[in-house]
């Protein structure tokens, strides 16, 4: 495993069709700072607007997964995304002229050769993985998917294909570690059923298809009426063969079992977008971009901890989550004005739980009843809508460029007073989110008592720098 973080040496690119839009793109592949990952970048928009790698961005996932930002979409991702990913590579930024990579021979074996050629340059920062620690399993009963990660001390991965066909039966890959992707996995092409094709065709997908970068298994009569009909779908002027290996035109198979092989290919790719290699032993049985796709939102669900925790760059002590130095290092509020001490636990996007130590020292204290004093009752109120902000902040890609601005409070309660000595323990709920606006609840605890709850209501917004 690699222990510090990868990006290329240089800009490099290659042209060629998409798969699906048959438009002619350029993809160029240019290195990238530290901890910023993996961003495709439309070039042919104005400003050239950003969509990072990321599980939270998947569209569409028809024949192919598709990311979207902001409203700019990327399509078909999952070659590209296996190459940097096979080859180790963190830190990429792929400028593309069209939304969608070329397909080139249909792997990502051209992807990889031209990575290698600018080079892999190791970086400063230390590489996180994501370290799997309990078995988690995803079905699709409809579509008889099956995939599992189990504990592991590095990366592997084992497919499984089973096609109720004469050529395409039960094939089956395990590889054991990452390192054997170029060799194993990179030149493994997509491939489909004859039968498929035309239904893909009038779906307005595989313009860019064709026999020079995809494998067609053939699992229908064919005569000579239908020979000439394909000759026509794919623009070939030429003796069309039927090859005695069951693949159309003959194709040579570059491994025994490469349909498997490519499964394990888009797999990688999707995995991607996790965001953090991860060390664990993925299975996967008859699975597809969807069944990948929903596998990977519940690994990151049940990760999400543990990926927040990475991205906050804290390591996790024995009582609590982020501490006051992670705590200032995302939020905008400082001394006087910063009520919040420990974040003691958190799953973003749901729930968090945060930590305030009232103390006499408290400059508020001056003058809010000085001879007995008491927390005021709005404070704590702030406390706890930092505490909210802080877990709002965390479910956007970067938290240091948002601030959370409130516009309402409702059924507001005090129920006993607060005093030096206390800890205040604040338990914050998101209720609603939506394009931005966001509801939350929260209550404030002193031990098992509750002393304050209410429920806030506020935006997430763009911070203004400098």
């Amino acid at each position: 495993m690699s222990s510090y973080q990868h990006t290329i040496g240089n800009a490099v690119s290659c042209s060629g069709v998409g798969l699906h839009t048959g438009e002619e793109s350029t993809i160029t592949f240019k290195p990238a700072p530290e901890n910023s990952g993996i961003k495709f970048i439309r070039t042919d928009i104005d400003g050239h607007p950003e969509v990072a790698a990321d599980i939270s961005n998947v569209v569409d996932i028809s024949r192919g997964t598709s990311i979207s930002q902001n409203g700019v979409k990327v399509n078909t991702v999952e070659h590209v995304l296996a190459a940097v990913s096979g080859l180790e590579i963190d830190n990429v930024n792929i400028e593309l002229t069209t939304k969608e990579p070329p397909v080139l021979d249909g792997s990502s074996l051209e992807f990889v050769k031209i990575l290698q050629k600018v080079g892999i340059v190791e970086q400063k920062q230390p590489r996180e993985y994501l370290v799997i620690d309990r078995t988690i399993t995803y079905s699709d009963s409809k579509n008889n998917a099956d995939l599992s990660v189990l504990p592991s001390d590095q990366f592997r991965i084992t497919c499984i294909i089973d096609y109720k066909s004469t050529w395409l039966g039960t094939q089956y890959l395990t590889i054991h570690s990452i390192k054997d992707f170029v060799e194993k996995i990179a030149p493994a092409r997509t491939f489909c059923f004859l039968s498929e094709v035309e239904g893909l065709m009038k779906s307005g997908l595989i313009k860019g298809g064709g026999l020079e970068n995809s494998i067609v298994f053939i699992d229908k009569e064919i005569d000579d009426k239908e020979i000439n009909r394909l000759k026509s779908l794919f623009n070939i002027n030429r003796e069309l063969v039927i090859g005695s290996n069951g693949i159309l035109d003959g194709t040579e198979l570059r491994y025994e079992n490469e349909p498997v092989r490519h499964k394990a290919l888009d797999l990688i790719g999707d995995l991607a977008l996790l965001g953090v290699p991860i060390n664990g032993h993925v299975i996967a049985a008859r699975t597809g971009h969807k069944a990948n796709v929903e596998f990977i939102k519940k690994i990151k669900k049940e990760y999400n901890k543990k990926m927040s925790q990475k991205q906050n760059k804290h390591q996790k002590t024995n009582d609590y989550f982020l501490d006051i130095k992670d705590i200032m290092s995302i939020m905008p509020h400082r001394y006087p004005f910063i009520l919040v001490d420990r974040i003691q636990d958190m799953t973003p996007g749901e729930r968090l739980v945060a930590i305030k130590n009232v103390t006499i020292n408290e400059p508020f204290f001056q003058g809010h009843f000085p001879g007995d004093p008491i927390m005021p009752g709005v404070l704590i109120l702030e406390a706890m809508a930092q505490a909210g902000g802080f877990l709002l902040m965390n479910t956007v890609e970067d938290v240091h460029k948002t601030n959370v601005f409130f516009s309402g409070i409702e059924n507001a309660r005090f129920r006993h007073p607060v005093v030096p000595g206390d800890q205040l323990r604040f338990e914050i709920e998101l209720v609603k989110m939506r394009l931005g606006a966001c509801k939350f609840r929260g209550k404030a605890y002193v031990g098992d008592k509750i002393v304050a709850e209410a429920i806030f209501l506020g935006h997430i917004v763009d911070r203004e720098i400098g």
